[in-house]
C-alpha cells in the first residue's frame, strides 16, 4: 500500500484533480495526516491531525496560530514585531492545504503528509508567509512567458548524540560520527552505511530525489545536491530534505546540523542555489546561446546583471542568521564579494557552461542554514529584475582568486549590517512587498539584539582574567 501511495503522489501535480487527492486519504490505511508548514527560518512547523478533521479542510481553510511568524528558532517571541504579539493576542491565522504536495514519510509508516500556505482575511495570500512569497515570484516568472528552474545543495555535520546529550553538555564536546577530512570519501561513509543508504533511498520514496550525495572535507561532514525542479517545487524539497535528513539521523542516534559554521577551524556548509530559466513548456534553457561564445544567451546576462546589482540588499534572506556571516570570510570556500565568473569558486555566482540541459548558474552565497523558500525568492526576483529592466552584465567575471581583486565591492560581513541594507532599500521594497520587508527585518533585528546580549565563551577567555 505504501510504495502504490507513493507512486500516486509523484503523479498528483500533473492530471490528478483535487477530489482524487482527497480519495487516497479516504481510502489510506492510516487515521491521521501531517500538516506543515515553514516559519520565517525556514523551520518546519506544523501538527498530526485526525483523517476526519483533514477531510472536512482539505478543500477550505483552518486556523493555525500565527505565533509561527511571532517567534524566533527558539521560541522565544518577538517584542519588535508589529504583525502579532501580546498586543494582537496570538490568533489562528487562516492556513489552506496544499494538496499538490502529497507525500507519504517511508520511515513513519508511510504516514501521508501535506505542506500548507497561509492567507490573510481576505483570502489572499499572506504577505509574510516564505511560501507565499515564492509563489507570488514564480507567477510573475509565469506572467513573463518563464519556467525557473532550481536545485539546491546541502552541506551538514552530522553528530554522535541525543537532542539531551546536546542540551546537558551545553552544546560542549561534540563528536562528529567520523573523524579527519576525508572529502569525497569511499571510505567514511561505509562506517555508518546505514544512515548513509537511508539518507538517500528514504528521499527518493519520499519525493526528494538526490542527484549525489558525498562526504565533504571535514569529520562527519556529508554533501547532498537535490535533483532539479520547477522552482516552487524544488524549494519544497529543500525545505522537506533538511527536516527529513534530521529525522533520519534521530533513528541513527545522530544529530544532524545544519549550522552554518559550527566550528572556527572547520569549513562552513553552505547550501548552493543551481537556478536557470526555461521556456514555459520546458523544451528550451534561456539561459543558453548557440550563438556565442561562452553560450551564454542575453537573457542569462540580464538575469546575472540583475541578481549582482540587488545582491547586497537582499544578503539577509541568503545569509538569515549571525553564524551565517562566520561561513563568508575569505579563502573559506564562500563567496564575500559582488562577483561572478566562469567556473569560478570564489566569486558569489558561478556560471557552469555546457549544453543546452545543462548550462545554468550556481548562486554560492547562501549556506545550509537558509530559509530555501526565502533564498530562491532573492535570487529569482533579483534575476527578473534584470531582465524587466534590460540591465546590461556591466561587471567583468572574475579570473582566479577573487578574494584578492580589491576593486570587487564587498558584501556585508555581519547580518546588523546587512539588514541595514535591506530595509532601507527600495529595491528590496519593490521585490518583495512593504509587508513582507517590514517584517522580515524586524525578525533579524530580533536575532541581532538576542546575539548583543550573549556573553561568549571568546569573551570569557579573552577578558576574564587579564582585563
Amino acid at each position: 500500500m505504501g510504495n502504490l501511495l507513493i507512486v500516486k503522489s509523484k503523479h498528483l501535480t500533473t492530471s490528478m484533480t483535487k477530489e482524487e487527492r482527497i480519495k487516497l486519504i479516504e481510502e489510506s490505511k492510516h487515521h491521521k495526516v501531517k500538516i506543515a508548514s515553514t516559519d520565517i527560518d525556514g523551520i518546519l512547523r506544523g501538527k498530526m491531525i485526525l483523517k476526519e478533521k483533514f477531510l472536512e479542510i482539505a478543500l477550505s481553510d483552518f486556523g493555525f496560530c500565527d505565533v509561527i511568524f511571532g517567534w524566533d528558532a527558539n521560541d522565544r517571541c518577538y517584542t519588535n514585531s508589529d504583525f502579532t504579539g501580546w498586543h494582537t493576542a496570538y490568533p489562528d491565522a487562516k492556513a489552506q492545504i496544499d494538496l499538490s504536495t502529497y507525500r507519504t514519510i517511508p520511515w513513519n509508516d508511510e504516514l501521508p503528509f501535506f505542506l500548507a500556505d497561509f492567507s490573510n482575511d481576505n483570502g489572499e495570500g499572506l504577505d509574510i508567509c516564505p511560501r507565499t512569497l515564492l509563489k507570488r515570484i514564480r507567477l510573475k516568472a509565469t506572467q513573463m512567458g518563464i519556467k525557473p528552474v532550481f536545485a539546491q545543495e546541502f552541506e551538514w555535520f552530522n553528530f554522535l548524540a541525543s537532542s539531551n546529550d546536546l542540551n546537558a553538555s551545553g552544546f560542549n564536546d561534540l563528536k562528529p560520527i567520523t573523524s579527519g577530512m576525508f572529502g569525497y570519501s569511499m571510505l567514511r561513509p561505509s562506517q555508518y552505511q546505514a544512515y548513509f543508504n537511508e539518507l538517500f533511498d528514504f528521499m527518493k520514496q519520499f519525493n526528494v530525489p538526490l542527484e549525489g550525495l558525498h562526504t565533504e572535507t571535514g569529520p562527519g561532514v556529508y554533501e547532498a545536491a537535490i535533483r532539479y525542479d520547477e522552482v516552487l517545487a524544488a524549494a519544497d524539497k529543500a525545505v522537506l530534505f533538511k527536516n527529513g535528513v534530521k529525522e533520519i539521523a534521530y533513528r541513527h542516534g545522530i544529530i544532524a546540523s545544519f549550522m552554518a559554521k559550527w566550528n572556527a577551524d572547520l569549513p562552513g556548509c553552505s547550501g548552493h542555489l543551481h537556478q536557470s530559466l526555461w521556456s514555459l513548456d520546458g523544451e528550451k534553457n534561456l539561459f543558453f546561446s548557440e550563438d556565442k561564445k561562452e553560450r551564454m544567451s542575453d537573457v542569462m546576462e540580464s538575469y546575472l546583471a540583475g541578481i549582482l546589482f540587488c545582491m547586497p540588499y537582499v544578503m539577509p534572506m541568503y545569509a538569515p542568521t549571525v553564524n551565517s556571516y562566520k561561513r563568508l570570510r575569505d579563502g573559506a570556500w564562500a563567496p564575500t564579494t559582488v562577483s561572478w565568473g566562469y567556473e569560478n569558486r570564489t566569486a558569489a555566482v558561478r556560471v557552469i557552461e555546457g549544453s543546452e540541459k545543462a548550462m545554468r548558474m550556481e548562486l554560492r552565497i547562501p549556506g545550509s542554514d537558509t530559509n530555501p523558500y526565502l533564498a530562491m525568492a532573492a535570487s529569482l526576483a533579483s534575476g527578473l529584475y534584470g531582465i524587466q529592466n534590460k540591465l546590461k552584465l556591466d561587471k567583468s567575471a572574475s579570473v582566479g582568486n577573487a578574494y584578492a581583486q580589491i576593486e570587487l565591492e564587498k558584501l556585508s560581513n555581519n547580518l546588523f549590517d546587512a539588514n541595514h541594507k535591506m530595509k532601507n532599500a527600495d529595491i528590496a521594497k519593490e521585490l518583495f512587498g512593504e509587508k513582507f520587508v517590514h517584517h522580515f527585518c524586524q525578525t533579524r533585528e530580533w536575532e541581532w539584539m538576542e546575539y548583543s546580549k550573549a556573553v561568549t565563551n571568546w569573551e570569557l577567555k579573552r577578558y576574564f582574567e587579564i582585563i
